[in-house]
């Protein structure tokens, strides 16, 4: 919580590192670093990406660009894929749980006003499909987690930059992409993370169809060293890995 990077993308980083009590002395990697594939660069000006395995929210605005760790949701509640747009905005929101929520636990009443037990935090943004939304949370410790039944939790001064910054209407892009590819000075990076809903049967292939997609246009063949593929694959850490090269 104090780096504001998210628990899943802090624990990846930092492998066989006790989470809740390391020892003293321990030096841990903050990992601020990512990569963002040219493939979801989308004709607007202003656009929300949410990469759901990454679990985190992008922000583009004319130029800038902000990167923002989020919760997502459990397995099986994950909201599809696709375009949305913000349909709406609300300042210390109202929770309505639903009735397959108030099933899971029959002690939650119909209506959740603002405050301390609202798990929408201080914010919402509402999207138009579904009863999706991007908010605060009342619990800064999930950010990071699979903890929501398919809204997007953020940290307080995150949810409220946002809330103060996006307009209504935004288009959302939400995403499902665990090896993100990107490509700088002909150099192919990937930037590997768990595939939590088992989705990419296979890995190589899904890389390669990424490659051809940024690479179709200028019709540039590349090369791909396997060795080091492996290597990031096996690790599936969010670090950033060189994996091969353009070949003029």
């Amino acid at each position: 919580m104090r780096f504001r990077v998210g628990y899943q993308n802090l624990l990846l980083a930092n492998p066989g590192i006790d989470p809740w009590i390391p020892k003293a002395g321990t030096e841990i990697t903050i990992p601020h670093k990512v990569l963002f594939p040219l493939y979801y660069h989308f004709p607007h000006p202003e656009y929300i990406v949410i990469n759901l395995p990454e679990m985190r929210l992008y922000y583009f605005r004319r130029g800038s660009l902000w990167v923002f760790p989020i919760g997502i949701g459990v397995p099986g509640k994950l909201p599809p894929e696709g375009k949305y747009f913000i349909k709406a905005k609300r300042a210390r929101p109202t929770w309505y749980p639903t009735e397959s929520i108030r099933a899971e636990d029959p002690t939650l009443p119909k209506v959740v006003p603002p405050g301390p037990d609202n798990p929408l935090g201080n914010y919402a943004l509402y999207l138009d499909r579904g009863l999706y939304a991007i908010h605060g949370t009342n619990k800064p410790p999930s950010v990071g987690r699979r903890t929501t039944h398919g809204c997007f939790r953020l940290y307080d001064e995150h949810i409220e930059f946002l809330f103060r910054s996006v307009p209504i209407k935004t288009p959302v892009y939400i995403v499902y992409d665990p090896l993100k590819i990107g490509i700088q000075d002909s150099k192919i990076f990937l930037q590997p993370y768990p595939d939590v809903e088992n989705r990419i049967t296979n890995p190589l292939r899904y890389i390669l169809n990424r490659l051809d997609t940024l690479l179709a246009k200028e019709e540039k063949k590349y090369q791909i060293d396997l060795l080091k593929l492996d290597l990031a694959l096996e690790k599936l850490d969010g670090r950033i890995y060189e994996i091969g090269r353009i070949i003029d």
